[in-house]
């Protein structure tokens, strides 16, 4: 059997275990260690476990990992959350489609301190489905928004992903959060569009709540201050040079924890609950980049990055074309598969093809693009069926709408996120603009 027919066949494998419940890091890992094996001996890769996971580890840089998680949770913890879209519905929820709109900005708000799709979507779950049914919202329309909403967990920066794609591909994660703002702020604007197109389209689907009055609008709008502040200092700081990605993380997440326990938001309990969500997280995560390491390993050892490279070269396609057909694949992956999985197995193969073509871009502007269409990629995997992670946490906590007609909501909501990829796919400078800029 060929090099390349042992790495297809390693592929199989590990999405059959997948498809048996196995969790996404032990099966990279398995399947994995195998293949290391069968390429190069028992002893070489004992040899080669014995340092790569110490050093992997020690990596100064994934500490922002937990400490952005951190910050998330407590932000949960203290009921911030619920801040924020009280205080956006204030604003704008006497208008037609109005408190999904606040969903939107509140998500919005939440990612630039938090990071996690799954975290933004469970906890504006949790406190605004009751709320849209109070409201008369559509069930349908309002999870679809909460699902889509929670998206922008990742595409505001701060982005857990994106930091996973700067590791792997040796990038700048400053850069990257510069190139993902201006992409996550259109992703929100386009939900507001899409909010306003259903809201007219069927008024009954999602009517306005009566007006609130200016006093109380502005008293929402100062009790949401430590988000402001915090997502000030964290991304602000980055932007400005004035800390690391690193940095920003630790002081975030301290600056999170100082202003909840001074306003008695975090007691106890929930100090502790943050910190066992937040260890909880992380080993799932640094389970998958091991198993991603050595699965990774295992595949440069078949040559199947380089193969794959040498194939599109002689496919004569267009630079463009390729990368079309390159996120029409990611697509379909991310519609059965979990985003952190399919990034981490994908970009030893997608990456080297990608650098090898020619955008009229530099070779860092190039790939700190492709994390970004990768990024928006991944947002749609959340949310298409058959799986879409974020639906099945919608559907797991409001239980009494049908997953099929969560499905149906998050659907416009999707075709707005193929018209926004199209964009930043044909014009690299919506999402190299800030980096430019600033660099």
């Amino acid at each position: 059997m060929t090099p390349i027919a042992i790495a297809g066949l390693g592929f199989a494998a590990m999405l059959v275990l997948i498809a048996l419940r196995m969790p996404v890091g032990l099966s990279m890992l398995l399947v994995g260690s195998a293949g290391y094996i069968h390429f190069a001996g028992l002893n070489v890769f004992l040899s080669y476990m014995n340092s790569t996971p110490f050093y992997l580890f020690s990596n100064y840089t994934l500490s922002v990992i937990p400490l952005f998680i951190l910050m998330g949770a407590l932000a949960e913890r203290s009921g911030l959350s619920t801040k924020l879209f009280n205080a956006a519905a204030n604003v704008v929820g006497h208008r037609r489609g109005g408190m999904g709109m606040a969903l939107i900005g509140a998500c919005t708000g939440f990612g630039a301190i938090c990071g996690s799709s799954v975290a933004t979507t469970a906890t504006f779950a949790r406190a605004t489905l009751p709320e849209f049914a109070r409201n008369g919202y559509a069930s349908s329309f309002a999870a679809g928004t909460v699902a889509v909403g929670g998206t922008l967990g990742i595409l505001i920066p701060p982005s857990i992903i994106l930091v996973v794609y700067a590791i792997t591909t040796e990038q700048n994660i400053a850069k990257l959060f510069m190139a993902a703002l201006i992409p996550g702020l259109l992703a929100a604007f386009f939900y507001c569009i899409v909010i306003a197109i259903i809201a007219r389209l069927n008024p009954a689907a999602a009517p306005p709540h009566g007006r609130v009055p200016v006093r109380e609008r502005v008293r929402a709008l100062i009790s949401v201050w430590p988000v402001i502040l915090v997502a000030i200092v964290v991304v602000g700081g980055i932007y400005g040079g004035v800390f690391t990605p690193t940095e920003a993380a630790g002081v975030g997440a301290v600056a999170m924890l100082a202003i909840t326990l001074l306003q008695g938001s975090l007691g106890w309990q929930e100090f502790k609950d943050s910190l066992l969500q937040t260890a909880d997280t992380s080993a799932m995560i640094f389970a998958i980049i091991l198993g991603s390491e050595v699965f990774d390993a295992f595949l440069a050892l078949s040559q199947l990055p380089a193969h794959a490279a040498e194939l599109v070269g002689s496919l004569g396609l267009p630079a463009f074309g390729v990368m079309a057909t390159l996120l029409v694949f990611y697509i379909l992956l991310g519609a059965v598969m979990d985003e952190l999985a399919m990034i981490l197995l994908t970009l030893p193969v997608f990456f080297p093809v990608v650098m090898a073509l020619d955008f009229g871009l530099s070779p860092e502007e190039t790939a700190i693009w492709f994390g970004i269409l990768v990024l928006i990629v991944v947002g749609i995997g959340l949310t298409c069926p058959p799986i879409g992670l974020n639906v099945f946490v919608v559907s797991s906590i409001a239980r009494e709408v049908p997953i099929t007609a969560i499905y149906r909501g998050v659907l416009p909501f999707v075709l707005a996120d193929i018209v926004r990829l199209s964009l930043v796919t044909a014009f690299p400078v919506l999402a190299l603009l800030l980096v430019r800029l600033l660099d």
